[in-house]
């Protein structure tokens, strides 16, 4: 099973949220998913704390196992500097 780290759309109309989750590369978007490791709000300020929220030993472990982060999310992670971990280059 292809596993992939991407962002599953939340909010409602104009108002985006999305949660980082942790799902089969073959699933729907919005679709089932094996985890969710952390949120995502583009709506808060650039520099705001929780603009971004990450569950770091999670998204480390599923990187270690083989998981693939979309483009979004790997530039999510090197901004958090966790794609330093990622075993290969994105």
């Amino acid at each position: 099973m292809a596993v992939s780290l991407r962002l599953s759309r939340g909010g409602s109309k104009q108002r985006p949220y999305y949660r980082i989750v942790v799902a089969d590369s073959r699933a729907p978007r919005d679709g089932k998913n094996l985890e969710q490791v952390g949120t995502y709000n583009p709506m808060l300020a650039k520099d705001d704390p929780v603009r971004v929220r990450l569950n770091e030993d999670r998204i480390r472990y599923w990187l270690g196992v083989g998981a693939q982060p979309t483009d979004r999310v790997a530039r999510l992670l090197d901004k958090a500097g966790i794609k330093d971990s990622i075993p290969y280059a994105v």
